[in-house]
């Protein structure tokens, strides 16, 4: 009889150490739905910002550099120029895939189809960020080129909080100089293919992320 209840003991406490792993799977898998969906709205702003704002001043300006349409249109450069400086970045709400990490908790998530998918998708996030880095690189370099074809106080009086308005008439250029004009089309260039890049993992995540979604919701049952 003490054997018999010695062993239904500890049969009662692993099913109650089941149970509470099963809960911290759900609340894990609950949370990380939350975060997917807040990367999908944040992916979705960053695509309009992208396609609607930064990829049109990039063609503007090559389009003005590459027909050498420089004096009479320096309204236009000043706000392209300073357009395409701007580089929102972004940043997943990994939340729950750092306590999954720094806790070593990821055992917890049985499902071998699910842990896998929460691994795909965290090296998705880490390729945006490779490529945003190259980005950030080619930026860099265009820096001094910009400074010296564009009047920096000028660009500084075009800032306005978090918005970039253009300047009031046609404030000259500090250089007309035509190869400092190709140098910055060069570099340009350069930023367009990388941002295209940077569009096309986004785009891929975000269909990534709304997949995970689905997945998890019909795994586990889960509500929208």
């Amino acid at each position: 009889m003490i054997f018999l209840a010695v062993t239904m003991g500890f049969f009662a406490e692993s099913y109650r150490e089941h149970l509470a792993e099963v809960r911290k799977e759900n609340d894990y898998i609950q949370t990380f739905m939350e975060d997917l969906k807040i990367d999908t709205a944040r992916i979705k702003k960053l695509l309009i910002f992208e396609r609607n704002v930064k990829l049109k001043a990039i063609d503007s300006l090559l389009l003005l550099l590459c027909n050498h349409q420089i004096k009479g249109h320096e309204n236009d450069l000043y706000y392209f120029g300073r357009t395409v400086t701007r580089y929102p970045l972004f940043q997943s709400n990994d939340r729950t895939v750092t306590q999954l990490k720094n806790s070593g908790s990821l055992r917890l998530i049985r499902n071998e189809a699910t842990a896998d998918s929460i691994i795909s998708y965290q090296k998705a996030v880490e390729e945006i960020y490779t490529v945003q880095n190259d980005e950030n690189a080619e930026r860099k370099d265009l820096y001094p080129i910009l400074c010296r074809m564009y009047d920096p106080l000028v660009f500084d009086k075009m800032v306005k909080g978090f918005k970039i308005i253009r300047p009031n008439d046609n404030p000259p250029l500090r250089s007309y100089d035509t190869n400092i004009q190709k140098d910055l089309a060069f570099y340009i260039s350069e930023i367009k293919g990388s941002d295209n890049l940077v569009i096309h993992n986004l785009q891929n995540l975000e269909t990534k992320a709304e997949n995970e979604i689905a997945f998890l919701q019909k795994e586990y049952h889960l509500k929208n």
